[in-house]
């Protein structure tokens, strides 16, 4: 081999190594960017045994990007879940000490004992109402709850549909890039790597698969086939409601108008945040206001008063609760939608409201004298209070779309009711944990295979360093080299 020769793969071979450790300090600088993929150069030789840098490639593997997307999207959607559940769950409490219903309604019934071996005590009867409040008030504030868990998860829903349509035309900007640099050559890592971290906060939102294609192009569909982007974002559009109402259905979700979420269809996703989302708002919410719906129904219905007279003509009306309806009684079976938000005490049989609660002992609480059960006015009368205790356990029917039996007694509606969101809480938090588990170890196995590995790259800068040392040293000796033979020939 000439000098020449020798000098220009030296030279080259310095290039080489420069550009090399340009590289491993590109790798290096972005060591904790969780979207970097190590860089490596591909190397080829040239004509007289010179090297240059052919390309750099990124490590990248689709099937584990693939499985990573997959179970962000499901860890995403039963945390969503979780979430809401956690909250809802705070209109339970302590399960023995707690502001639940079921306990509410345990501790109305133990002052109706109390008031039944002492009717004629004004006070315990005054119990039995402050009792009753407590009862209300619980069923109002967690009415109140259900609603508010509903309302942000329809407003959420708003933000994540703004959210998929940023990223989506994030992507599209990237893929533009990608698509057209690959047609003209350069390096084009970096961007594929932002491109791959869209698709990683894209699937938070939604399910999604993606097809690549000719040129590092790329197309995006929902898990359940419908376009987001195929060459441009499709528009993903949904209209919030303000004031979403107990029993009141909130708006679907569209992408390339194809409803995909919050309608009966057969397209819907079916993970990421959106799924989650619509899931708390069209069922799990739903179904917890029916229970306690069903609950401020079954109440209203144990305290109605009947007509009392020889003949009866009169129709049944609330004691002593009513709502916004009474003072008729609701349909037996029935679900109102919004009643546990509407239930209340008689203010007839409030003290603080200038009621008496004596009458909750005699009736008559609708004013109408029709419904007096104690016409006597005997001051032990406690035949109505007894007959109040016998409806509370009594069992009766319930509507089948509340989930929680088609027949019981109050208080077993009401404890199944807490056994139902307790059970279904319990569940997601089991499916939450083992979905943030499985999402985890797909990051780790991803970014082990793709991700940038400090000591990894160390060793290479040290190796490259070595190799940058020699080929100097080349260069070196064959200036010297050079040198003396103009030496001589001088």
């Amino acid at each position: 081999m000439g000098i020449g020769v020798s000098l220009d793969v030296a030279r080259s071979s310095l290039a080489v190594a420069s550009e090399q450790i340009s590289i491993v300090s590109r790798n290096v600088a972005r060591i904790d960017d969780p979207n970097a993929t190590r860089k490596v150069a591909r190397i080829v030789t040239g004509p007289g045994s010179q090297v240059h840098v052919a390309r750099v490639d990124r490590a990248y593997d689709s099937l584990l990007l693939e499985k990573y997307l997959t179970s962000n999207s499901s860890a995403t959607t039963q945390t969503t879940i979780l979430n809401a559940l956690t909250q809802l769950s705070q209109t339970i409490g302590d399960a023995d000490t707690g502001r639940s219903p079921a306990n509410l309604i345990a501790q109305l019934g133990s002052a109706l004992q109390q008031y039944a071996t002492n009717p004629q005590n004004a006070a315990v009867g005054a119990s039995v109402v402050s009792s009753a409040k407590d009862l209300a008030y619980a069923l109002n504030e967690s009415s109140l709850a259900v609603n508010s868990v509903r309302q942000q998860a329809d407003a959420d829903i708003a933000n994540s549909v703004a959210d998929i349509n940023t990223l989506l035309k994030q992507f599209g900007e990237l893929n533009t890039q990608i698509v057209q640099g690959s047609r003209g050559g350069g390096d084009l890592t970096d961007l594929m790597d932002a491109r791959d971290g869209v698709l990683k906060q894209l699937s938070a939102e939604l399910g999604i698969r993606t097809i690549s294609r000719a040129d590092n192009d790329i197309a995006i569909f929902t898990d359940s086939g419908v376009t987001l982007f195929d060459k441009v974002p499709r528009t993903v559009s949904f209209g919030s409601t303000p004031m979403l109402q107990a029993g009141a259905t909130g708006n679907a979700v569209y992408a390339d108008g194809v409803p995909i979420a919050g309608a009966q269809h057969v397209m819907a996703v079916g993970t990421g945040r959106l799924a989650g989302l619509v899931a708390v708002r069209d069922e799990i919410a739903p179904a917890y206001q029916k229970q306690l719906d069903e609950i401020a129904r079954g109440l209203i219905e144990a305290f109605a008063e009947y007509d009392q007279s020889a003949s009866p003509t009169l129709p049944a009306a609330a004691g002593l609760f009513t709502y916004n309806g009474g003072p008729a009684i609701p349909t037996t079976g029935v679900v109102i939608s919004g009643l546990a938000g509407q239930i209340k005490v008689n203010p007839n049989v409030d003290p603080s409201a200038g009621g008496n609660p004596v009458l909750i002992r005699d009736g008559g609480i609708s004013g109408n004298a029709a419904y007096t059960y104690n016409s006597s006015g005997a001051a032990s009368f406690t035949d109505r209070i007894q007959g109040l205790i016998g409806q509370m356990g009594a069992t009766r029917s319930f509507d089948v779309s509340a989930q929680v039996g088609a027949s019981g007694s109050l208080s077993s509606i009401s404890k199944d009711s807490v056994a139902w969101l307790e059970e279904l809480r319990q569940t997601a938090k089991s499916e939450a944990d083992y979905r943030n588990t499985v999402s985890q170890r797909a990051q780790a196995s991803l970014q082990k295979e793709t991700g940038i590995s400090l000591d990894e790259e160390m060793t290479n800068m040290l190796s490259l360093e070595r190799t940058f040392q020699a080929s100097s040293r080349i260069i070196k000796t064959i200036d010297d080299m050079l040198a003396s033979l103009l030496a001589i020939t001088g």
